[in-house]
């Protein structure tokens, strides 16, 4: 039918919550199709779960929902088993991936999925919308590759949306690839660059102590934004280069 995506719909729901007993249960596990989502060995406090491909994609035409609620008292890492590659399906029409995280006051959720490559003549259109009560931890990390090895990338357009206790913490938006508004790989954006990714913090205790901005290396900065947060943002070569940055900011950012 004219208009109707013919592409596969997929979704995965996670819920946790604080055990009352100094741990974190997951009431709510669930995966289908290419979302597949295991629970790993946990950590102390903290709940661990992977999302798993169970399939290829997402191709043009998908739709895949991700849904992660951590409650009053949890503490839950959410990371994948391996890169996401977005790649051309059999139709032009592009792939949509929407992230809904949700974090209640005291509780906290780490989102640390491994990279997202855009392979050449795809495109996929990321939202990801953040709802966190005054007193919500996070920990966010968003990577992405243009292109794989030699080849050129496909279109790629990503917008992080994260409301802190009903406000307004942060709302951004960047297109990437054939396509895109110009200017994309200039010097003023990617110079270049074809690994891009950022970090955002959230903790109380930016509130009486908030980070001061600074650069790290040539390629990537740190800032304080207008709430409890810190936000670093990193261009670089390569995959591996872009996580070795992003990962010595969260060690000083601990």
């Amino acid at each position: 039918m004219d208009g109707v995506s013919t592409g596969v719909r997929a979704a995965a729901r996670i819920v946790a919550r604080g055990d009352g007993r100094g741990g974190t249960s997951l009431p709510v596990l669930e995966g289908e199709g290419p979302l597949a989502v295991r629970r790993t060995r946990a950590s102390g406090e903290e709940a661990r779960v992977l999302l798993v491909g169970a399939m290829s994609g997402p191709l043009g035409g998908d739709r895949f929902t991700v849904e992660a609620k951590a409650a009053d008292g949890a503490r839950l890492r959410l990371g994948s088993s391996a890169a996401t590659i977005a790649l051309p399906g059999q139709t032009k029409e592009e792939a949509r991936y929407e992230v809904r995280l949700d974090v209640a006051a005291g509780a906290e959720l780490h989102w640390l999925p491994e990279q997202l490559i855009s392979a050449r003549g795809s495109g996929l259109t990321v939202t990801t919308r953040i709802r966190l009560a005054a007193g919500a931890r996070l920990v966010y990390r968003e990577e992405q590759v243009l292109g794989r090895f030699g080849e050129e990338p496909g279109r790629l357009t990503s917008r992080l949306a994260v409301r802190l206790d009903g406000r307004p913490l942060l709302d951004q938006e960047l297109s990437c690839g054939p396509g895109a508004p110009g200017g994309w790989d200039g010097p003023a954006v990617l110079a270049g660059h074809r690994a891009l990714g950022q970090l955002l913090v959230v903790r109380p205790e930016f509130v009486g102590a908030p980070v001061a901005a600074r650069p790290l290396g040539e390629c990537a900065a740190l800032c304080p934004l207008a709430g409890p947060a810190a936000l670093v943002t990193a261009v670089a070569p390569d995959a591996l280069r872009l996580r070795h940055v992003l990962d010595g900011a969260l060690r000083d950012l601990s």
